[in-house]
């Protein structure tokens, strides 16, 4: 299959591109509040009443990470949102074990303070940052995005962060660069999964340049407003929603920017499975299953019907440009 370009008719409006009317008001009470004076409180308060907010609530249950609600198109959507028990509960995360329960039942025990990222290769400004440096680079945003595993199982989730490319542009890309390879955290003493040969540590995952520059790729810091739970990748990750779930890389610990691509872990562990782009793609199956449907977790019962599966994950008019000319059969 060909990626047409926006010239040759590809692209279409996505539904989350279209702005409910329950949002639009919302927001014009937000610049009403603040022609009155009333800006600070209404900014305080704005991640909390921003659409969705009556289906999940703040949890409560870790410290809040208050956002902006982000007018990134493709950053909203009109359907429910996962309930916050299913998206803290039913994870994959193998350095935790192989059961979806495992991260949520062990990750407790992940150290994330202090904390710190490097970013290092082919860089004009290399360095290490300090996870309280990474969250004031850049004002926070609230990002609702469909999320879509290659075992058929799919979630729509609020995310907390910004764009990855604020950082990428801090630390200046040379023009060598042409991939970026993230590595996640290996700790035997906390991750009892890493005593599993499944995969070989650290887990590391990549993107080409331009879809780590793309605005969608979101470094994540929380969810339903507060921060991540150490079971979804405290206390940052990577979130490509256009992608597979296993490219969004948990507890990330260093960067890297080079100019062949990365060998993942997927990739070495089973090529003949997993391929580097993993872009979601109802026409190109996995080798053990059709990729062309999914049951939305907390929704579809295990036999209920399946959703039609979108191309790229529904973010087809976004980043469809990004594979123009691509053979997606060959570059899976």
């Amino acid at each position: 299959m060909l990626v047409k370009s926006s010239r040759d008719g590809f692209f279409h409006p996505a539904s989350s591109d279209i702005t409910s009317a329950g949002v639009y008001h919302r927001r014009r009470e937000l610049l009403r509040l603040m022609a009155g004076g009333a800006a600070g409180a209404a900014l305080a308060t704005w991640a909390s009443r921003e659409a969705h907010a009556s289906q999940a609530p703040r949890p409560g249950k870790l410290a809040a990470l208050p956002a902006r609600a982000s007018a990134l198109p493709g950053a909203s959507t009109v359907e429910k949102l996962t309930d916050y028990k299913d998206a803290s509960g039913y994870n994959n995360f193998y350095e935790f074990g192989v059961d979806k329960a495992d991260p949520a039942r062990y990750a407790q025990a992940l150290p994330t303070s202090p904390w710190s990222i490097s970013v290092e290769g082919l860089v004009r400004k290399p360095g290490t940052f300090a996870l309280e440096d990474l969250l004031k680079l850049a004002p926070m945003e609230e990002r609702i995005y469909r999320m879509r595993c290659v075992e058929g199982w799919s979630m729509v989730i609020p995310w907390v962060g910004y764009s990855l490319s604020e950082l990428i542009r801090k630390v200046e890309p040379l023009g060598s660069a042409k991939y970026v390879e993230f590595v996640t955290l290996a700790d035997r003493k906390s991750m009892p999964g890493l005593s599993s040969s499944v995969l070989d540590w650290p887990y590391l995952e990549g993107l080409r340049l331009d879809e780590a520059q793309h605005p969608l790729t979101l470094l994540t810091f929380g969810m339903y407003g507060e921060v991540l739970p150490k079971q979804n990748g405290a206390p940052l990750r990577l979130v490509v929603p256009w992608k597979y779930g296993f490219k969004s890389g948990k507890s990330v610990v260093k960067i890297r920017f080079v100019e062949k691509q990365p060998a993942t872990s997927w990739v070495v562990a089973a090529p003949q499975e997993y391929g580097f782009y993993s872009n979601v793609n109802p026409m190109v199956d996995h080798p053990r299953w059709s990729q062309a449907g999914e049951r939305r977790i907390g929704e579809d019962g295990l036999f209920g019907k399946k959703r039609k599966t979108l191309m790229f994950n529904g973010y087809e008019a976004q980043v469809g440009q990004l594979y123009a000319g691509m053979d997606l059969r060959k570059f899976w």
